[in-house]
Formats: structure tokens, sequence, C-alpha cells
């Protein structure tokens, strides 16, 4: 055989096609379990749409953009709301 495992005494010879179809069974299996379990913790799913920062033209418009704000005569409001909204996480990064 072209170095693959033989099959153990028994078992039936599967073909790639019939192995690949039980590989996504199983990982629609494990999916699925561990939806169930996050909706047990009162989890549940959303999808939300954010920009693709690997777009072409996405980096020149958020210069553009952050361009604007800094020439903006409210800049200082505007930094002063980001300040008071972000946070950072305590971890070794940032300290």
């Amino acid at each position: 055989m072209d170095g693959e495992t033989p099959p153990a005494a028994g078992q039936p010879v599967a073909s790639p096609a019939e192995r690949q179809a039980a590989r996504r069974a199983a990982n629609r299996r494990k999916v699925r379990e561990h939806r169930q379990r996050l909706r047990a913790q009162g989890m549940r799913p959303i999808q939300i749409w954010v920009p693709d920062v690997h777009a072409p033209g996405f980096e020149a418009e958020a210069r553009r953009q952050s361009r604007l704000v800094a020439q903006s005569p409210e800049e200082a409001e505007i930094q002063a709301f980001i300040d008071s909204v972000y946070e950072w996480p305590d971890d070794e990064y940032s300290q």
C-alpha cells in the first residue's frame, strides 16, 4: 500500500472519499456538541460583519479617516470618548 496503515483485522477498507466523509461527519458532530454546551451556558450564536483588514484599500481608508479625526475641531472630545470606553485586558502584554 502507498504508505498507509493497513486496516485492522475485520475492518473494511475505506476509500479516500469515505474517510473524508467520516471526518466531515465527525467535525459536524463536534461543532454541534460544542454549540450545545455553549447554549447550556446561556450563550447564543450571532454573526457580525466587520471590515476586512486585508482588503485592497482598507489601509488607505483607515489612514484617511484617522487624519480626518486628527484634523477635526472635535479631536480632543473624540479622543476623550475613545479613552473613556477603551479598556485593555490585564495581561503580560499590557505592562
